[in-house]
């Protein structure tokens, strides 16, 4: 089995290829997604401002299981709303270094059902 400083390395090295790339602007911020072994959090992010737009978690949200594919469903809707609220409608997804499948996925398709568009 992989020691979890080795695993971190490599995803900190996949997080900064993915950061090159993606960058948030006040026309299209970065929709950044980070999970543990119990909760999964999204932030909007002007880069260029430095300023977090709107926020999500299930730590925040009081979601009993936070680690599961349904509460990150939920805070995907959750951000979406928090987002047009502000009036954003177009995001870049920033995945920090997690293979887009399971949690990260199931955020970034209900973020998507919800109305914002990546």
């Amino acid at each position: 089995m992989e020691s979890n400083k080795l695993k971190t390395l490599r995803r900190s090295r996949r997080r900064a290829g993915i950061r090159k790339r993606v960058q948030g602007t006040p026309q299209r911020p970065r929709l950044s997604v980070f999970r543990s072994g119990k909760h999964i959090y999204a932030q909007v992010i002007d880069d260029l401002a430095g300023k977090t737009l709107a926020a999500a978690s299930t730590a925040q949200a009081k979601i009993d299981k936070g680690g599961n594919v349904a509460a990150a469903a939920e805070i995907g809707k959750v951000i979406a709303e928090k987002a047009k609220s502000v009036g954003i409608e177009q995001v870049a997804f920033d995945r920090s270094g997690f293979r887009y499948h399971g949690r990260v996925k199931a955020l970034a398709d209900a973020a998507r059902e919800s109305g914002l568009k990546f």
